[in-house]
């Protein structure tokens, strides 16, 4: 692995600061007025954050033309992020593939990658890794600016604050201490957190979530998932765990689910569990979840209603989410969305019998995305945690 440079220090030394640079990142370009209207600080504590900032780099000053000129004072221009300031490194890790993607600070997607993996195995797989961000830093030296944080999403029980993944079902991974790993064999500083919850921070910063400040992610494939954001902050609870709709158990009397229990949404409503009550149901020897799709498509009444019921268990668990945390949204995305005809109207039919009261008034949108942004998620957790002095 090729050596890199020091880890450059970020000028924003305060939760304020942090706040400011993201409220930037966010919204910009913003006037210094906007900002403290935004952030609810003061003029002076905006002017106090911005001006390290501005002369580090990573805020650009633009020079306002007459119409933004106030009649008296200083000039309202207005900054934004220079994105070429530095650059990040993001690694969605699936049960098949590494799917990895260089980002400018803005978390703009530069470059992209997908290797695919020969052994699940954590020594195979930082390996990979490692093949992967050598051939991403490479590309880097086009840019003339460094890397300067490597972010890895991994789906199931992840202790970001650790650096361990507690337990990925598809993995079949039990406590790896992935980000030690991984910064050891990279140089890099590694920040490691639920896939679901790193695609959330993408979307507050960037996608659906922009300026709302509770929302909800809900994920619909592989398995159920779902990232919340409560007052403004991502949570994952006091276990990491927060969130786990899929498993929500909705039929006690439901098939049994990995997690041991029965009736779980994601028991019902999983890929893996669609295609194995397919398979029931018809007697097809349904391959995977394509093949799943295509009987359905094809119209076949057993498989179209096992997505159906699936619909329902997503539905109510969109519905245990909205009653539970009364989100302005939810937004539904994955690869199952694949197969959203066959269930839309099911969700929005168990949704809206098991919400309560303006619960139901949330709004429920769909937002296909690929595996990239996923990794474009990882990367918005290592701008994160470069830039944000509480995620240190």
């Amino acid at each position: 692995m090729r050596s890199t440079s020091p880890t450059e220090a970020f000028p924003a030394h305060t939760p304020a600061a942090s706040q400011i640079f993201t409220t930037v990142l966010s919204h910009g370009p913003l006037t210094r007025s906007e900002i403290a209207g935004r952030t609810q600080l003061s003029a002076a504590a905006v002017t106090k954050a911005v001006r390290p900032l501005i002369e580090a780099g990573y805020l650009v000053e633009d020079i306002a033309d007459d119409a933004r000129q106030p009649v008296l004072g200083r000039p309202a221009n207005p900054v934004r992020v220079d994105g070429g300031r530095a650059l990040f490194l993001g690694i969605k890790v699936t049960g098949d593939e590494l799917i990895a993607v260089l980002t400018d600070l803005c978390c703009r997607i530069r470059v992209a990658r997908r290797v695919p993996l020969t052994s699940r195995e954590p020594k195979a797989v930082l390996t990979s890794v490692a093949g992967l961000v050598q051939e991403l830093l490479t590309e880097a030296d086009g840019f003339g600016v460094q890397v300067r944080g490597l972010g890895i999403a991994v789906s199931g029980d992840v202790d970001r604050a650790a650096g361990v993944v507690r337990y990925s079902p598809f993995l079949e991974w039990r406590d790896v201490p992935l980000a030690e790993l991984a910064a050891t064999t990279t140089g890099l500083p590694v920040t490691l957190d639920n896939d679901v919850r790193a695609l959330t921070v993408a979307e507050q910063w960037f996608g659906a979530g922009v300026g709302l400040s509770d929302f909800a992610l809900v994920t619909v494939g592989a398995g159920i998932g779902c990232g919340l954001v409560v007052h403004g902050q991502v949570v994952a609870g006091a276990h990491g765990v927060a969130g786990e709709i899929g498993h929500v158990a909705i039929d006690p009397a439901g098939p049994r689910c990995h997690c041991g229990n029965r009736g779980c949404v994601e028991a019902i409503a999983s890929d893996p569990a669609i295609v194995g009550r397919i398979r029931e149901v018809t007697g097809a020897r349904v391959a995977d979840a394509t093949a799943a799709l295509a009987l359905a498509h094809d119209g076949d009444p057993g498989a179209r209603e096992v997505y159906a019921r699936a619909g329902a268990a997503i539905g109510r668990g969109i519905a245990t989410v909205a009653n539970l945390l009364g989100p302005e949204r939810v937004i539904i995305s994955g690869e199952g969305l694949a197969a959203y005809d066959l269930f839309a109207e099911q969700i929005r039919d168990a949704f809206a019998a098991a919400a309560f009261g303006s619960a139901a008034d949330c709004d429920v949108q769909t937002r296909p995305l690929p595996f990239e942004e996923w990794a474009r998620g990882a990367a918005a957790t290592a701008i994160q945690s470069f830039t944000t002095s509480d995620a240190r």
